[in-house]
């Protein structure tokens, strides 16, 4: 089987993507990333999702003290409102930071693929959650690095929110132990902008 690296942090994206790539015939390896975000709650999600679709994972820390982020700065609001603008939970390089690591896992490990969840529709307005910047990223593979023929796949990037729901019930994700909210706690909040677009994939991809 062919070995892929899924970029994983337990949220309704990321699990699809790694749930896609087992699909497909991939032997997936799940990395996650415990990089000082404002709560564990959806690293524990990240590691009960890999237990259940039975993939070895490989949990990273890393520290991130310059912060930039309202993900990394308890200080900060976070967002409650959707927006095409960047918001505040905009973590400063953040799949750039991820894409560094899982490209030297895979190049160590053999791996010709590197899954990421990225999403250009229902999105909060990264600039690394778009087409242009994965493209980029697939230049640095080729010139950067040994393994020349990994390739950074992104099957999410042009799906909707409501096309991912309908994908995750096909794939048979178990949504119930995903997480998406930005906040801890024993519940999601329901109000920040991750939730919002939880929520109006799943109203619109249950009709």
């Amino acid at each position: 089987m062919t070995r892929a690296v899924v970029l994983f942090s337990g949220g309704l994206d990321s699990t699809t993507t790694l749930y896609l790539a087992k699909q497909q015939g991939y032997k997936c390896c799940a990395l996650i990333f415990d990089y000082g975000q404002r709560h564990i709650r959806e690293l524990r999600s990240a590691v009960a999702v890999a237990k259940r679709a039975h993939v070895p994972y490989q949990s990273i820390k890393i520290k991130l003290p310059w912060k930039g982020s309202s993900l990394l700065d308890k200080s900060k609001k976070l967002p409650v409102k959707l927006s095409r603008n960047i918001p505040s939970t905009y973590v400063p390089a953040r799949n750039t930071i991820f894409l560094s690591f899982a490209l030297s896992y895979a190049e160590a490990i053999g791996a010709k693929a590197i899954f990421i969840g990225a999403n250009a529709v229902d999105f909060s307005g990264y600039p690394d959650c778009r087409p242009a910047f994965y493209r980029a990223f697939q230049q640095v593979i080729r010139r950067g690095t040994k393994a020349k023929q990994i390739k950074v796949l992104t099957p999410l990037i042009k799906m909707s929110k409501a096309e991912i729901v309908k994908l995750g019930i096909k794939l048979g994700v178990p949504h119930a132990i995903t997480w998406s909210c930005y906040k801890g706690g024993a519940k999601p909040c329901g109000v920040c902008d991750s939730c919002r677009l939880r929520e109006k994939g799943f109203r619109e991809g249950n009709n």
